[in-house]
């Protein structure tokens, strides 16, 4: 019984040692992904966003802020390609990971504008506002959607 119990206290402390190798693991590949996304290295970049991911999906360890900015950033990637529809998706899984990040609302905000979607537009851009009421680039985006829309119905579509 006593082995057991040795035993047991060494699996453990491996486990603790794991988990740890993988958080910092998972550190380092946001630090990279973040890298090269500044480096404008995009494939690379969601390559690593996308494997950071994914291990928090498998791990469900990872802080909220960081699962949010890995999603936005893949989602902007996606939207530089002019992958509207995929990039609507990181965005919405960047809200869901962190509901309080005013970012991701704006970026998926932005996109259901260039699509013509305003009513969706507005919802984010306000949502944004609410967040964080300085944001500037929220702000303009609200009022040129709002005059867009109005434009939109006055001339009957």
């Amino acid at each position: 019984m006593f082995q057991d119990h040795a035993l047991y206290s060494d699996v453990t402390r491996t486990e603790r040692r794991f988990t740890t190798e993988m958080e910092e693991d998972n550190s380092q590949i946001l630090q990279n992904a973040h890298y090269e996304f500044q480096n404008k290295n995009f494939p690379q970049a969601e390559a690593l966003y996308t494997k950071f991911i994914s291990s928090c999906s498998q791990n469900r360890d990872c802080e909220a802020g960081s699962l949010s900015t890995a999603y936005n950033n893949r989602g902007q990637i996606k939207y530089f390609r002019v992958d509207f529809h995929e990039a609507v998706e990181d965005y919405t899984s960047a809200i869901k990971a962190d509901s309080q990040c005013e970012i991701p609302l704006y970026n998926r905000g932005l996109i259901h504008y260039r699509l013509g979607f305003f009513d969706d537009a507005k919802k984010d851009f306000q949502q944004a506002l609410k967040l964080n009421p300085d944001f500037e680039d929220a702000k303009v985006s609200l009022q040129q959607t709002l005059l867009d829309q109005q434009e939109k119905i006055n001339r009957g579509y």
